[in-house]
């Protein structure tokens, strides 16, 4: 009796283990293939901006750059640099070519300070500008973030000397604050 058991467990059961556990390797191979190639994608992504802070950098140029001066150094050019400026500090991002140059995931930032964007997580073009001033306190912070990060990672190579009338008043605000 106990061995007919058994064996009526081991007929059914297997071929059901089988079956569900084929079933859970199909659905997941094709469910989270997308997810596990998007989550490549965005590893890869966060591996080409997201790198350690380097020690190597050269100390921080004042050189007077102005924003149409700026737009000559999109990486539409591959014989120039690329710069990125926030908050009016412009970062020479040339060795990331393949993010900031024509056709990488954060071109929309090369050749412009788009200062208000990073400050609101945004990628579309509009808010590409300048001009932070109006940007709320939570997004102000995100803006100092990437001030940050770019700080510790790329040569700054100049300054921009045209910024908006409202982002100079801030600027000169805060220099008076700190000093």
């Amino acid at each position: 009796m106990l061995l007919k058991l058994l064996v009526y467990v081991l007929a059914f059961g297997l071929p059901v283990l089988f079956y569900i556990r084929q079933r859970r390797a199909q659905s997941s191979s094709s469910g989270t293939s997308v997810a596990t190639t998007t989550e490549t994608d965005e590893d890869k992504s966060l591996k080409t901006i997201m790198q350690p802070p380097r020690d190597d950098l050269d100390p921080p140029k004042c050189d007077p750059i102005t924003l149409k001066e700026l737009e000559e150094y999109d990486g539409s050019d591959p014989s120039r640099p690329i710069y990125v400026s926030i908050k009016g500090d412009v970062f020479d991002v040339t060795r990331k070519k393949d993010v900031y140059g024509k056709g990488g995931s954060y071109n929309i930032f090369a050749g412009k300070d788009g200062s208000r964007a990073l400050g609101m997580s945004s990628l579309k073009p509009e808010d590409a500008v300048p001009d932070y001033s109006t940007l709320p306190e939570n997004e102000m912070k995100v803006l100092d973030d990437w001030h940050s990060f770019f700080s510790k990672r790329y040569n700054i190579v100049g300054r921009v000397s045209d910024m908006p009338e409202a982002v100079a008043l801030l600027r000169s605000t805060a220099a008076s604050t700190e000093a």
